[in-house]
Formats: C-alpha cells, sequence, structure tokens
C-alpha cells in the first residue's frame, strides 16, 4: 500500500502524489496529478493498486538520462498510424519511464526524418512525442527533485556529448 506523500504513476494522468487514503466507504487513494495545466484530484480504489506503479529511484533516473543516447530508436513498422498510435499509447499507460524515454526518442527522430523530407509530420506523431516526452520528464523531475526544464536541458547535454564523441 501506498503511503501519504508519496509519488506514484497513474496508468491515465502520469505522476501524481498520494494526498490522502480515506478508507470508507471503500478504501480510495486520493491522488493529485502532477506539473498538469489544471490538475484535478483524482479517487483511485486501492484494491486496484497494481494498476500504478512507484516513480522511478533518482538514481535509476540518472543512469536512464546517462544511457539515452544508446536508447535504440524504433523502426517504423507496417502498420496505420492509428494501430502504431494506439500500441504507443497502451504502452505509455502500463510501461516503465525507460518506456516513456525510448518512445519519445523514436518519435521525435521520426519527426525529424519527415521534416528533413520537407514534409509535414503526421498529427499522431506529434501527438505521441508530446504525451511521451511529457510523461518522462514530469517522472524524471519528480525523481530528481528538479524542474521540468533542468530535466531537459540534462537530455539536450547528453546528446551534445554523444555526438562529439
Amino acid at each position: 500500500m501506498y503511503e501519504v506523500g508519496q509519488y506514484v504513476v497513474h496508468p491515465g494522468q502520469g505522476v501524481c502524489k498520494v494526498e490522502a487514503i480515506e478508507e470508507k466507504p471503500r478504501a480510495t487513494y486520493m491522488l493529485m496529478p502532477v506539473g498538469g495545466r489544471h490538475p484535478m484530484r483524482i479517487s483511485f480504489p486501492v484494491a486496484s493498486e497494481g494498476r500504478l506503479r512507484p516513480i522511478i529511484g533518482s538514481e535509476q533516473a540518472k543512469e536512464l538520462i546517462g544511457e539515452y543516447p544508446q536508447l535504440p530508436v524504433e523502426k517504423l513498422g507496417n502498420h496505420t498510424n492509428a494501430l502504431e498510435e494506439e500500441r504507443f499509447k497502451d504502452e505509455l499507460r502500463n510501461g516503465t519511464c525507460r518506456d516513456a524515454v525510448r518512445i519519445a526518442k523514436t518519435f521525435h527522430a521520426r519527426i525529424a526524418e519527415v521534416k528533413a523530407s520537407n514534409k509535414k509530420p503526421p498529427v499522431v506523431y506529434e501527438r505521441i512525442f508530446k504525451q511521451a516526452s511529457e510523461r518522462s520528464l514530469q517522472e524524471l523531475a519528480v525523481a530528481l527533485d528538479m524542474s521540468v526544464d533542468d530535466v531537459r536541458e540534462l537530455f539536450l547535454n547528453e546528446g551534445e556529448d554523444a555526438s562529439q564523441n
């Protein structure tokens, strides 16, 4: 069971802080999403806590940022954009922070590839990239006790260091 003050990852809302645990009428976590424009408190049944996961630890977060240049970029499959979107959204809902970072890197590369051909990237690419980057940056920011902008800067520095090697 999670405790008040602990951060967890909600499958739909991303990183949330456990603000309270109400016992009646049923045991329920009261979660407050981190980051969003207009966060609203969420009731989440304790009985379904298996769908929540704890956020990544600070050491794991540092390792993940350090490994960013080596993370693989997935090649485009033989699926429609709708199937790709559904697959990656499901992976974001149920996956780890590493999965979110990998998905963000994959769609960043796909968007850059399309733009390099002087074409406009599909809206679905932009949407998946935004969701994956927001989710991963929020989780890493909480894990490292930094702002989202500071974490973004760490990724940019890792990318520059890799390109200089």
